[in-house]
């Protein structure tokens, strides 16, 4: 039908689509007008489209319609023609996993005299030299920060907003902080008496974070608050997993980082920062000497220490682990027992914190029943065991610490000491220590019974919960669990050297019986 229109002269056949932005002016005003064979008249392209089209059907449009790219066409009353110009498409985008929620952080509090300090400045330690706590208005956060809410936002560590420290969205750093799985032990629940006795044994495997530990929680939060306060540099001693972390969160906002680690820290863990864009220097000391380092460099390179305790924000993200563990539970029957793998002990202090502001929020009764919370420490790095076993209030520095591959937890002193110490006693919960044949036994003994490879500093939460079996401080009725609080891929593992010549008849008795 078009081809019609042309030779009656009323369609031009080079611009059967007048609206292209490649008709040009002349080929518009040499088409004649509709209905006079002689005259040329300028038309603008809406009237020609108008007056070419006025009788034409709605077929005629269909083909119209498929020769204008990018265009809407519809047919009017009297089949007249309108245009309009189709809206792109919208870009797919997966669901936020950062709720937009306020904050109801208020200011922060010295851990041991109580004294305030401004939420919204950059602080280190407390004017006792002491680390501060974040405190928030719990009756505001309670108004949005229910059971019902919780379980409509995405299942991630920042669906806790109400109570996180960070107050604007887009300060949030994200790397994928998704709530990691606590899973049950059967066959050791079974082999040590425990499920006959109506008990449980579960592993909270932190391991599945992003960077392969739980040093994500505190660090993601300690990064997300320099951004929001406008540090551009920061610094850590690390035994290697939180200076990954460090790396990882700075890179992702920009911020520069810098890491000090003992020289015998795993050197996968040295790669992981350096290949993050961290700054990393090994050093021939321990953890405690890398802090010097990091604290004597404060004012002359300008950076932010972000040195275990020694900011506010750290117990911020590790109390998610708590949080997120009644949640898991159905926050009315937590679980009986929780025993943590204790250096500087952030972990344990922020889940004691959380269980508490889980309460002040309406979301558990006040006066539940809390988990008995133990600390648990290697044998050549045990300053929380000695401490408590005195009765001691603060702990003191343990000298030629050494532990064979539980790396995180040997931190021969610890500033937070004090708070692990008041968690433990007003848990009714202890401190204890494991030797390193116990861990390397129990990281064995759980890979091959569960298939579940816990590192070493987990491995010694399961050699700690035998011996709590066995000395009756923890009972086989209890439901127990161990926080693994990092993939056992990050750490060097025993070799595996059975080899096979192909060349040679396959022994297949010898293959059945290794």
């Amino acid at each position: 039908r078009l081809a019609k229109l042309e030779s009656r002269g009323t369609i031009s056949g080079r611009s059967r689509c007048p609206l292209s932005a490649t008709s040009s002016s002349a080929t518009m005003s040499s088409m004649p007008a509709f209905g006079s064979s002689m005259s040329v008249q300028k038309l603008s392209p809406s009237a020609m489209l108008k007056r070419s089209f006025n009788r034409t059907s709605a077929s005629h449009t269909k083909v119209l319609q498929r020769s204008i790219p990018f265009s809407r066409v519809r047919v009017g009353r009297g089949g007249r023609v309108a245009t309009a110009m189709a809206a792109p498409s919208p870009r797919p985008r997966p669901t936020p996993m950062v709720p937009d929620a306020p904050s109801a952080i208020t200011h922060l509090e010295c851990a041991l005299e109580g004294d305030r300090y401004d939420a919204h400045a950059l602080h280190n330690l407390s004017k006792a030299g002491k680390p501060l706590l974040v405190k928030y208005d719990y009756d505001k956060a309670r108004a949005t920060l229910t059971r019902d809410e919780l379980a409509r936002r995405p299942n991630t560590m920042w669906k806790w907003r109400e109570i996180l420290p960070v107050t604007k969205t887009e300060n949030c750093v994200y790397l994928g902080e998704e709530a990691t799985p606590v899973l049950e032990a059967p066959r050791l629940a079974s082999q040590l008496g425990v499920e006959e006795a109506g008990g449980g044994l579960y592993v909270k495997d932190e391991g599945r974070l992003p960077t392969g530990s739980f040093k994500a929680r505190g660090l993601v939060m300690a990064v997300s608050m320099a951004k929001e306060l406008g540090v551009t540099r920061m610094a850590m001693p690390t035994n290697g997993n939180a200076g990954a972390a460090l790396a990882a969160y700075c890179t992702r906002c920009g911020i520069e980082s810098y890491a000090f680690a003992p020289d015998d820290t795993p050197e996968c863990n040295i790669r992981e920062m350096d290949i993050q864009g961290a700054k990393v220097w090994k050093a021939n000391g321990y953890i405690d000497d890398c802090g010097k380092i990091v604290g004597g460099g404060e004012s002359a390179l300008k950076w932010f220490n972000t040195s275990t305790l020694k900011e506010p924000y750290r117990i911020e993200g590790k109390k998610t682990m708590g949080l997120e563990l009644a949640e898991q539970f159905g926050f009315d029957n937590l679980p009986d027992v929780i025993l943590y793998p204790t250096g500087g002990g952030t972990g344990l202090i922020g889940m004691w914190k959380a269980f508490e502001e889980l309460e002040l929020l309406g979301i558990r009764p006040k006066g539940s029943k809390k988990p008995r919370m133990v600390a648990v420490q290697a044998e050549g790095c045990a300053p929380i065991v000695n401490a408590y076993d005195k009765g001691e209030e603060f702990a003191a520095r343990v000298d030629n610490a050494q532990t064979r591959t539980a790396m995180g937890i040997r931190v021969p002193a610890a500033i937070g000491d004090f708070l692990i110490l008041r968690a433990c006693r007003e848990s009714n919960g202890y401190a204890v220590r494991v030797t390193d044949d116990e861990i390397d036994e129990a990281q064995k003994e759980f890979a091959g019974a569960e298939g579940i490879l816990l590192c070493p500093e987990g491995a010694a939460t399961y050699a700690a919960y035998k011996n709590g079996l066995s000395s009756g401080q923890i009972s086989k009725g209890e439901t127990a669990i161990l926080f693994n609080c990092a993939t056992g891929l990050k750490y060097p593992l025993p070799p595996s050297d059975k080899t096979i010549d192909i060349n040679q008849p396959i022994d297949y008795d010898a293959i059945a019986n290794a």
